[in-house]
């Protein structure tokens, strides 16, 4: 898997949530139900100043999809996402829920 730098997901936090996202730390992940394994990456996590809702941080990744293109994904700090996999798992039970 191809990761994109914490400067690209920057950038994609800010575009998408506003405020100053300021690079905190990676956190590598392994989302497994059961045995079988249903992601793997690096999440990052961005601290947040003058965003307009008042969140105060974010965790971005970025995952190729099909046809090679890639997807950014930045999820705010906040009720039930609460760290980097709460953010993660939010992600595939949604795609879960729309068939993807």
């Amino acid at each position: 898997m191809t990761e994109v730098s914490p400067d690209q997901l920057k950038q994609a936090v800010e575009s998408q949530h506003g405020g100053k996202a300021t690079f905190v730390q990676s956190v590598p992940l392994r989302e497994m139900r059961g045995e079988q394994l249903v992601w793997e990456g690096t999440v990052q996590v961005f601290d947040l100043a003058h965003q307009p809702d008042g969140h105060f941080r974010a965790y971005a990744w970025s995952q190729e999809g099909e046809g090679g293109k890639r997807r950014f994904f930045a999820m705010l700090h906040g009720g039930p996402i609460n760290g980097p996999r709460e953010a993660v798992r939010a992600v595939l039970m949604a795609e879960a829920k729309a068939g993807k």
